[in-house]
Order: C-alpha cells, then sequence, then structure tokens
C-alpha cells in the first residue's frame, strides 16, 4: 500500500532542522521564534488556578464566551471595529490552526492565493493540500516593500485570497496606510478574501501604530484575521490563538474548526480573560521588546554583520556578504557548528531561488543570552 503524498516537495520544517542543529553542538539557538523568559506569574497562577476549581472539560467551540467578549472589546478599541462575540470570533489551537482552517475554506482546486515572499512557512503547504496553487511574489530587495504594481498584474480569473502578515515574520515590515490604500484598489471591485496574519501585532517599535486590515471597511467585510496569545504572552507552547471574521465568514470558519480541533485548552482561556482585563499587559509589549530589540543592535555595533531596520516582530535580520561568500544555509550551517550560535538562512523563506547572504535571529531572549551570542557573532 502507498499514500500519494499532498505535500511531495515539502520536507521538515527549517526551524526544526536548525534546532536540532542547535542541540546537536550545544549552540545557543536564536533560529526557533519563541522566547526563552518565563510567563508572568500572575498569568500562571491563574491557570492553576481554573485547573484547582474544575475547568478542565471540553470548552465551547467557538471559545470560552467570556474570552471571546473581552477580545470583542479589546478589538474595538484597538482599531474601531466591532466584532460580536458570539458570531464573529473563533478561539483556536494556535494561530497556525487558524490559517490553515481559513485557507482551507475558501481554497478549491485551481484556486490562486497570493502570498509575498519572504513568506512564512505554513501558508504554501495550507493551499497546496487543499488542491489551490500558491502564486508567490517578492516584496521588493531594498525595503521589503509590496510592489503593488506586480501585485495587479498578478491577479488572474482564478484569484481567490491575498495572504498578507504584518508586522512581517521574518523581515518586521509593518504595513503603512499606502499599503492598507494599495489594497483597497485591488479587491474592492473583485470576489477577493484576505487572510491577514497579524500575530505581531503588540510588538511594534519606534512609536509606529499596528494597522489592522479590519479598520478598513472595503477591507474589514473580506477579511479572516488571525492573532495569537503566545506570542504577545510569551506562551507560544501552549497554542492559543484566535480568528476574527464578519458573520458570513466566521460561520464557515467554524464548521471547520469543529472537526480539526472541536474546541481549545479551558483553563487557560479563563485564565486568559482576567489577564486581559489590565490592558497593560498588552500595551506594553511593544516597549519590551524594543528595549531587546536595541540592545542586541547595540551588542552587535562592533561586529561585521550589518543589520537591517525591523519595524516589529522580535526577529533581526542581518546581512553577512562583507564577511563570507558562503550560501545562507551554508552559512547559517557554519555559524551554529563553529561559531556556536543557530540562526534562520532567508532562503528558506522563499519557494524560488535566493541568496542574497541574509539570515535571521531571534532576539526574544534573556540579556546575557543575546550577549553570549553577539559576542560570539563579533568574532566572525
Amino acid at each position: 500500500m502507498s499514500i500519494k503524498s499532498k505535500l511531495s516537495n515539502v520536507g521538515t520544517s527549517i526551524f526544526a532542522v536548525m534546532t536540532e542543529m542547535a542541540n546537536k553542538y550545544n549552540a545557543i539557538n536564536l533560529s526557533q521564534g519563541f522566547p526563552d523568559f518565563n510567563v508572568n506569574p500572575q498569568l500562571i497562577d491563574l491557570v492553576n488556578f481554573y485547573m484547582n476549581k474544575g475547568y478542565n472539560q471540553y470548552a465551547a467551540m467557538p471559545g470560552v464566551l467570556e474570552l471571546r467578549k473581552i477580545l470583542s472589546k479589546k478589538i474595538n478599541e484597538l482599531y474601531g471595529r466591532f466584532y460580536d462575540a458570539e458570531n464573529e470570533i473563533t478561539i483556536t489551537a494556535g494561530a497556525t490552526q487558524a490559517l490553515f482552517t481559513a485557507i482551507s475554506l475558501i481554497t478549491n482546486p485551481n484556486d490562486e492565493i497570493i502570498m509575498f515572499e519572504p513568506v512564512y512557512d505554513s501558508y504554501a503547504p495550507a493551499v497546496v493540500s487543499n488542491g489551490g496553487k500558491p502564486v508567490s511574489i517578492k516584496l521588493n530587495e531594498k525595503d521589503f516593500s509590496i510592489p503593488w504594481s506586480e501585485v495587479e498584474n498578478k491577479i488572474s480569473d482564478n484569484t481567490k485570497a491575498i495572504i498578507i502578515n504584518s508586522p512581517h515574520n521574518p523581515t518586521g515590515k509593518i504595513l503603512s496606510d499606502d499599503d492598507i490604500k494599495n489594497l483597497e484598489e485591488i479587491v474592492k471591485k473583485r470576489d477577493i478574501f484576505i487572510i491577514s496574519d497579524e500575530v505581531y501585532e503588540h510588538i511594534v517599535f519606534d512609536s509606529n501604530r499596528h494597522i489592522s486590515v479590519c479598520e478598513s471597511e472595503i477591507l474589514y467585510n473580506k477579511s479572516f484575521v488571525i492573532s495569537s496569545f503566545g506570542k504577545t504572552f510569551h506562551t507560544t507552547g501552549w497554542k492559543i490563538g484566535y480568528c476574527y471574521a464578519p458573520e458570513y465568514l466566521s460561520k464557515e470558519f467554524r464548521k471547520l474548526h469543529q472537526f480539526i480541533v472541536f474546541a481549545v485548552n479551558t483553563p487557560i482561556q479563563y485564565a486568559y480573560v482576567d489577564f486581559l482585563r489590565d490592558q497593560n499587559n498588552y500595551l506594553t509589549v511593544s516597549e519590551f521588546y524594543q528595549k531587546k530589540r536595541d540592545y542586541f543592535i547595540h551588542l552587535m555595533e562592533k561586529s561585521r554583520f550589518k543589520l537591517l531596520k525591523t519595524e516589529g516582530t522580535y526577529f533581526q535580520l542581518m546581512d553577512y556578504s562583507n564577511i563570507s561568500n558562503k550560501n545562507d544555509y551554508e552559512f547559517s550551517e557554519f555559524l551554529t557548528k563553529e561559531i556556536g550560535v543557530a540562526v534562520i538562512p532567508l532562503s528558506s523563506f522563499y519557494n524560488s531561488q535566493y541568496d542574497k547572504k541574509i539570515i535571521r535571529v531571534c532576539f526574544a531572549k534573556k540579556d546575557e543570552i543575546l550577549k553570549q551570542a553577539a559576542e560570539k557573532l563579533s568574532r566572525v
């Protein structure tokens, strides 16, 4: 017996590969995007409280209603858009599940889904596994902005959706008002959906603000917006996210959601309800990570790496073209095995050929770890 693979060209994720390599060579792991510091003790206490109170059985399929209500309030306060807690917000088993569910429900065989390279690695496999065709457009090499004229040219009768990601992993780029206007012009007269990956919404730097697609009247009615508690509260291992969309989209979203996971961790949902009541728990996250970014930039000042501008997320791109002619995978392997710091080659975020001598590091680490890593990297 044999299985016809739905993802015949997909291997092991680069994040798993580099983490395994980091463990094997006892390297500092700046590759995989997760914080190495602990969760707020108050949040852990809240989870324990609700576990001990007996909140350990299935939650409602769309998520704990109290959590959806407080998210509705939060979204409205931040972006001026009301989503009905009952019918338009769904709690998911992480943002990746939300992305897969949204992509699956809109993608039929031969549908084209536009996405931007460098691209997060879960988008294209979700499209392909549902019989769709990923249409990749490279961000401008100079500043990783979106080439909107090329997007317009790539639209076809088969275009079903555009996936956007802001703040953007891996580049740290954030959408501007002009980007929103360009996106509006492209989709306003077409039946094209938007899947907006906004998991780093609370990690934006230099007094900028995150612009959500839901703020646009035109985009709101066509969009699935996806976010993550894990990125905001340093709880990536808890795997809880959420999706908000107009009722007609959320209704279809939930049809698939109920058969993929049905319900999400109950006591943690109740803990998040209490934790979200204090707005400082999410409104101060940008400041926290900007200090991390600035500290790492300071540590790397005397290195031979060129650090590119990052406007959000907890990732930093570094140009090593003054250091080596190795391709970025070979150079990442060298750094891990010989220097003792694991990083991610930027080419792993491209489906097409790419070698611009750039790597990605995660600075969501303890200060002492960043210092140790920077000392090693500055010797290269």
